[in-house]
């Protein structure tokens, strides 16, 4: 197969390049250029898309022996990551930018370039198990990225490789170095990518301004204290609420809702934070369709948040029940089933927390 490999610059989409090249593919490398001030996107080990980046992605391929190329995607990542994530943010929602990436920017714009000239997949990093169009979690459990890859379709599956997704990353990074590879020990990055800082609320208030509101008790309407944005907090939240004394009870309090239109932000008590059913939009399915309720597992974030669940669609939307609550569930999270397997749990499908 002629096989376009995603290279970032980072140890595993390096080695994934490098299994592609040993299964017999003719592997081309390109990295993608995302941002148009590209040093702005790493302080340390946060962030990702330098310089820096682009020429450890180079320089892997050169190992490797393979054609590289760098694509401009900026445009496309700053419309459809960058700019929905602010606004779903001033919309009160919770989105993930990496869920979304993989949507619109490597598994949609760069997917359909690379077939349009020639290619017959798309090779990633990432930590998942793909045989047969069957996508599983990862054998590390502690890396897998099947969460963030659930959004995808039947389609995009059919043309995408994950090389590394049988192995766990320390042995990943061993066999980096035993082929040479100077990207072996590099530091995994962090946080989201486009804010290396990891001050998210910060970062959109820069683009947002001061939209002060205030905060509520959701229990007795009492206004405790004002917030200078809706963008600064997510469900779940402890940290950081604006309120200078605690709860009648002496215990903590947490974001229980946002609401964007007022201004409103509502706190109270961690069981209040309690989710049994879930309602998903616009859902994708990594197979068929299901047809009646299906049993299930059901995940809300990238790591933890599982619940045994009962999943049945309903025209376009996904409605889950819970056996057991959840908490910390905010809407514009993207919520994915799986199937419990001895092979790695099954990815059924996945949908955007309404």
């Amino acid at each position: 197969m002629r096989v376009l490999a995603a290279m970032s610059g980072g140890v595993d989409s390096a080695v994934a390049a490098a299994r592609a090249v040993d299964a017999g593919h003719d592997v081309v490398g390109v990295h993608l250029a995302l941002a148009e001030t590209p040093d702005a996107l790493r302080s340390g080990s946060r962030g990702c898309c330098s310089k820096e980046d682009a020429g450890d992605a180079r320089r892997a391929a050169d190992v490797l022996g393979v054609p590289f190329y760098v694509w401009d995607f900026a445009g496309r990542f700053a419309e459809e990551v960058v700019d929905q994530f602010v606004a779903d943010y001033a919309a009160g929602r919770t989105p993930n930018p990496c869920l979304r990436c993989n949507e619109k920017v490597k598994f949609a714009a760069l997917l359909d370039k690379a077939l349009a000239l020639g290619f017959d997949a798309v090779c990633t990093g990432h930590y998942a198990q793909l045989h047969d169009g069957v996508l599983r979690r990862a054998v590390d459990a502690g890396k897998d990225q099947s969460y963030v890859l659930a959004v995808l379709s039947q389609r995009q599956l059919s043309h995408a490789l994950f090389p590394v997704g049988d192995t766990p990353k320390s042995a990943i990074r061993a066999e980096a170095a035993e082929r040479g590879l100077a990207v072996a020990a590099k530091p995994d990055s962090h946080d989201i990518c486009f804010i290396p800082t990891g001050d998210t609320a910060g970062w959109l208030t820069e683009r947002l301004g001061r939209r002060p509101g205030p905060v509520v008790d959701a229990v007795t309407g009492e206004v405790l204290g004002e917030h200078a944005g809706v963008h600064g907090f997510t469900v779940g939240q402890r940290r950081g609420l604006g309120v200078d004394r605690p709860a009648p009870d002496g215990r903590p309090r947490y974001v229980l809702g946002i609401e964007p239109v007022n201004g409103t932000v509502k706190i109270g008590p961690a069981e209040a934070l309690d989710v049994h059913e879930l309602v998903g939009e616009r859902p994708v399915w990594a197979g068929h369709s299901p047809v009646g309720p299906v049993e299930c597992v059901a995940q809300v974030r990238a790591h933890g948040g599982l619940a045994d669940a009962v999943a049945e669609v309903g025209g376009d939307l996904l409605r889950v029940q819970l056996r057991a609550p959840l908490r910390g569930v905010a809407p514009g999270q993207a919520v994915a089933l799986y199937r419990p397997d001895p092979g790695g749990d099954i990815v059924l499908g996945s949908a955007t927390i309404r």
